[in-house]
């Protein structure tokens, strides 16, 4: 699947992703938690001293016009599932043995007004995890989710003034 669904419509919409990779469960959860691997296609770099259940973090944008923002591990229990904050936001990652690789589900809960901004956002990002590289642009996305997510969940928000990545 390579759309994002929407889990739930309350007040803290919870997006889905779900990606084949054909890599090992261990080889998946390094890209995930190895902070040289993140860079790669993660939006941020995370700083922490380890991941484990309610240890601190931040993420910093390479862009400096953005603060970095506070965080903390929600739940770790390696190598199969990862959840932890982005300021106000929630974000989950779990991995699962399949023939050929790992099945790796990626959810974000987020404001109703971020829903397809993030939406392109992680597909993008998506797109460098499991290909390397994103075909498509953020902008082109960020349009296909508006028209699909506003009527259900009101105004979407675009990218701040300067934005990262």
């Amino acid at each position: 699947m390579r759309e994002a669904t929407l889990l739930s419509t309350g007040d803290r919409p919870v997006l889905r992703f779900e990606r084949f990779l054909p890599r090992t469960v261990e080889d998946v959860w390094r890209a995930v938690t190895d902070p040289a691997e993140l860079k790669a296609w993660f939006p941020t770099r995370i700083e922490l001293d380890r991941w484990e259940t309610g240890m601190p973090l931040v993420h910093h944008f390479d862009d400096p016009a953005f603060p970095a923002l506070p965080g903390v591990v929600v739940a770790c229990d390696p190598p199969r599932r990862l959840s932890f904050t982005w300021g106000e936001d929630t974000i989950g990652f779990e991995l699962t043995p399949t023939e050929g690789g790992t099945t790796f589900v990626l959810t974000e809960e987020l404001a109703r007004t971020h829903v397809a901004r993030n939406a392109a956002g992680w597909e993008v990002c998506l797109d460098r995890l499991v290909d390397g590289v994103a075909e498509e642009g953020w902008q082109s996305r960020f349009e296909r989710y508006t028209a699909v997510f506003e009527p259900e969940l009101g105004p979407q928000e675009g990218p701040p003034e300067s934005s990262p990545g």
